[in-house]
């Protein structure tokens, strides 16, 4: 068909698929064919004056265009455009052959706008028609996926000219079907959009006539073809909502294009679709070799042979079902037969990595971007950070001033509510001076970017004024504590005279000695972090030992009996932390050790305190060595004496015992304290045992497996009878009456290795 021919009947209408490597490998069969003057691309016009970037050597697709309100940077839109989309395609090949190209959808300004008016995901998306599910169903496939394969990836442009606009004519034809048969099928707003493209393609007719080419939705076909007036369009755009809106290009990925990333790109296997746009010929041999590496990448035995077996498999299930070629479904059923053992776990790391895939694109330098961005990127590079799609693992070093500067980035990042790296644990040791982060750049941290752009130039400026303006509208003290700890981990000096003012002040004002209580532990944590990055704490110090003195005071009054059970538990939690803190702050202030001291024996010591407390209390006073064993044990036996009831005494061994406090390891050398709870726990009644029973078990239960098997041996032997009494093979595997001096002596070179400096 001649580029005249192609013309006759209007201008040349390509309808795609989004993202569809056939209907790219068409589009562009179809320009080179028909050679039109201009290209019209469905896409923000606001894009247009971008669209020179995408030639540049430094632009490498995924990406997207970005707009935003100007004044609000969260309303925001993207238009993902990946190398095997459609409309990349047709930008490209108009570039390549310097014909003018223009995007003609609804402006951003007008679609933002009502975005920020209407309420999303209502009834009305609930019943939206997909076009393509229809056809599948009526071709007699029940996934949409497949039939599309069959029908366009896998028989899409075929070398012969005639068959590309074919193709393209039968597919408007059915979408022209749809729309007779359900209008515009729940899209309400196409409706309007199809109405700005009419606009712009009759302002493209009197510049060109009808030799220009417009590459759009397929679902769009019918309505751009359909003979409406200019006033009806008018009518349909007048009133529209407008703001003003800044675009962009953004690095974009392979997992946003598929469905489950969130943007709505219709597909799910964006990997795959790649593969396939560049695959010229034999798609599943190499489709199959990419598996196989991938798989012996992963320490799995894949050879040459079981790439045939499962090429052979592959084309024999496209047989048996009457496909054209295998597809992505035939091609995971070969995978996992033939080079998976039938197993789905590698298969899931296939479809992970492969299907999907962590591709990141990247935008050239001169893009437009907010100043923020640009001192990111600036710090990025200086700090060889590199922004990667697929989630990685990064260890810093706190003693390193390169390290430490990553960890600051990274702080200030999170404070602003850019999350590219979160804490994680590590795996390589403990320790202040240590940082394990888990980074993945995603897409739609451009526009936390840009929202972020509105507190400064720079991360640290607007890190800086994001913690004051925090600092000034924090309601609880816990929050602005947290963020005093926030602030020395980012490094913001210059923010913290506002946070101390504003954690003064709350502190002051705040009377409950809970609340009080919760903000301690930070404040402690966040003067360790001031000694190891080298932040001047020093009036953070004084707050908090303001703080602790409160707590002090205030603290036994308010664990009294009236605690109901859940209120207990969250008291001791409280405890716990406080003791934490003490710990930390005691180093500035020994009397503040003794102090809480103080208060953790007027709490183990009073009656009117809950069991659990009590308990707890006596257990911290036990392990810093500020209660002797025999009042250890006295306590024990007044709390587990017949005068206290089933449920507090249960309640006074899960605080002296429970949890993770190495309660069981203290009951297996301390007889006396074993023998306590077992003559309690034998004499309790049948109906309290009842009742005291869940508490028993979650207390004993967390302890390790070979703490409660000793603990049974010692049971079982009687717990206080000596073990010099018991005959050496009935005793516990560790346990004699002295201290083996030779197997003590032989852990003392590991102690020592544990405890050296790293």
């Amino acid at each position: 068909m001649s580029p005249a021919a192609a013309r006759a009947g209007g201008p040349l209408l390509l309808g795609v698929r989004h993202h569809g490597p056939g209907s790219a490998r068409a589009v562009r069969a179809a320009l080179e064919q028909a050679r039109p003057e201009a290209v019209l691309i469905e896409g923000p016009p606001e894009g247009d004056a971008l669209l020179p970037l995408a030639a540049e050597e430094g632009m490498r697709p995924p990406v997207a265009l970005l707009a935003h309100a100007a004044d609000d940077p969260g309303r925001a839109a993207f238009w993902p455009l990946a190398g095997f989309s459609p409309e990349w395609v047709a930008v490209r090949w108009a570039q390549q052959h310097d014909v003018p190209v223009r995007f003609i959808d609804l402006p951003a300004a007008h679609s933002l706008a009502a975005d920020g008016d209407r309420q999303e995901g209502g009834e009305s998306d609930a019943v939206r028609l997909d076009p393509l599910a229809v056809l599948a169903e009526t071709a007699g496939y029940d996934d949409p996926e497949r039939w599309w394969e069959d029908v366009v990836e896998h028989r899409g442009a075929t070398g012969v000219r005639e068959d590309v606009l074919g193709a393209f004519e039968a597919l408007g034809e059915a979408m022209g079907a749809l729309r007779e048969a359900y209008g515009d099928g729940g899209h309400h707003r196409d409706l309007v959009r199809e109405a700005y493209m009419r606009q712009r393609m009759r302002a493209a007719r009197r510049e060109f006539g009808d030799a220009y080419a417009v590459v759009c939705g397929a679902w769009h076909v019918p309505a751009l073809k359909a003979r409406t007036t200019v006033a009806a369009d008018r009518a349909l755009l007048s009133g529209l909502p407008k703001i003003k809106v800044e675009t962009t290009w953004v690095p974009w990925t392979h997992r946003r294009l598929a469905r489950a990333g969130g943007y709505g790109a219709g597909i799910t296997s964006p990997g795959w679709y790649a593969h396939l746009f560049t695959a010229r010929d034999r798609p599943v041999e190499r489709w199959l070799t990419k598996v196989a590496g991938l798989l012996r990448e992963e320490d799995r035995q894949v050879s040459s042979a079981h790439v045939i077996e499962a090429v052979r498999l592959a084309d024999i299930l496209a047989a048996m079902r009457g496909r054209p070629l295998p597809g992505l479904t035939e091609t995971l059923e070969a995978v996992r037969a033939v080079m998976c053992d039938g197993s789905d776990i590698p298969l899931a790391l296939i479809e992970d990595r492969l299907v999907v895939g962590d591709v990141l694109g990247e935008v050239p330098d001169g893009a437009p971007v907010v100043p923020l961005q640009r001192d990111l990127t600036r710090q990025q590079r200086t700090l060889r950070l590199k922004a990667e799609a697929q989630e990685r693992e990064l260890e810093l070093d706190l003693r390193k001033d390169t390290d430490t500067a990553k960890s600051l980035l990274l702080h200030r990042l999170r404070l602003l509510g850019i999350g590219w790296g979160l804490p994680a644990a590590s795996r390589s040791g403990t320790g202040t001076f240590r940082e394990t982060w888990r980074l993945r750049w995603e897409p739609e941290l451009s526009v936390r970017i840009a929202e972020a752009g509105i507190w400064g130039t720079t991360v640290l400026g607007a890190a800086t004024a994001k913690a004051e303006a925090d600092a000034a509208g924090a309601e609880e003290l816990g929050e602005v504590t947290a963020l005093a700890e926030q602030c020395l981990l980012a490094g913001l000096a210059q923010a913290l005279p506002a946070v101390l003012r504003a954690l003064a002040d709350r502190a002051a004002l705040d009377s409950d000695v809970a609340r009080l209580a919760k903000a301690l532990p930070a404040l402690a944590r966040s003067l360790r972090y001031g000694d190891v990055r080298g932040t001047d704490a020093t009036a953070l110090a004084v707050v908090a030992a303001g703080l602790a003195e409160r707590i002090c005071v205030a603290l036994p009054s308010a664990c009294t009996a009236g605690l109901d059970a859940d209120a207990a538990a969250e008291m001791r939690a409280h405890v716990d932390g406080v003791h934490g803190a003490v710990g930390l702050l005691a180093d500035a202030d020994e009397g503040l050790r003794d102090r809480w001291s103080a208060v953790l024996t007027t709490l183990a010591g009073r009656d009117t305190v809950p069991g659990l407390l009590r308990g707890r209390a006596a257990r911290l006073l036990l392990d810093d060595g500020r209660l002797p064993a025999a009042e250890t044990a006295r306590l024990m036996g007044l709390a587990l004496s017949p005068a206290s009831s089933p449920a507090d005494a249960a309640g006074w061994i899960e605080g002296f015992a429970g949890g993770s406090s190495g309660g069981g390891t203290l009951l297996v050398h301390d007889d006396r304290l074993l023998g306590l709870i077992d003559t309690w726990l034998v004499g309790v009644p049948e109906r309290a045992f009842t009742d005291v029973l869940p508490l028993l078990r979650r207390t004993f239960g967390a302890y390790e497996p070979g703490v409660k098997r000793t603990l049974g041996e010692l049971v079982r032997r009687g717990p206080g009878v000596p073990a010099a009494a018991t005959p050496a093979s009935s005793a516990p595997e560790g346990f004699a009456p002295e201290l083996d001096p030779v197997r003590a002596d032989a852990v003392v070179g590991l102690v020592r290795m544990l405890l050296a400096p790293a």
